[in-house]
């Protein structure tokens, strides 16, 4: 889900499914990234096909896209890349894998590469995640 994402799966199948930390990380980062490509690849064709239709729609994305143009475009496109990344793989809650997915397509990376932002950010989250549930149970036990 877009709340729990890498953060629960991860110690949730090492700690109450005994999965092995690299089982975990390996199911929870693919379980993670597969919703995020369809993201990518269809963000821009929904709101293309949202904005024909409705004139709401073309409106509120002429909007977003203008503000976000004016805003970034002093970043270019490794600081548009660095965004992505990092918002995907931040592990709290209201930002992630989804995030990263949405911030690809409102800051118009192409699919292609975004794909390969939100995955590396997603495998980031994991080691983070994974490093984090580590400690924390090993210092329960």
């Amino acid at each position: 889900s877009p709340i729990v994402e890498l953060r629960g799966a991860i110690p949730l199948a090492y700690g109450v499914y005994n999965m092995s930390i690299w089982s975990a990380y390996l199911f929870s980062v693919a379980g993670n990234i597969v919703p995020l490509i369809g993201i990518v690849v269809l963000a821009k064709p929904i709101s293309q096909w949202l904005s024909n239709r409705f004139i709401f729609f073309k409106k509120f994305f002429d909007w977003l896209f203008l503000k976000v143009i004016k805003k970034t475009k002093k970043l270019g496109i490794l600081g548009k890349d660095l965004i992505v990344v990092v918002l995907t793989a931040i592990p709290i809650p209201l930002v992630g894998g989804w995030t990263g997915a949405l911030a690809n397509f409102i800051l118009e990376i192409p699919a292609k590469r975004g794909i390969i932002l939100v995955s590396l950010g997603a495998m980031i989250s994991g080691i983070i995640v994974s490093l984090l549930t580590l400690g924390i149970i090993n210092s329960v036990n």
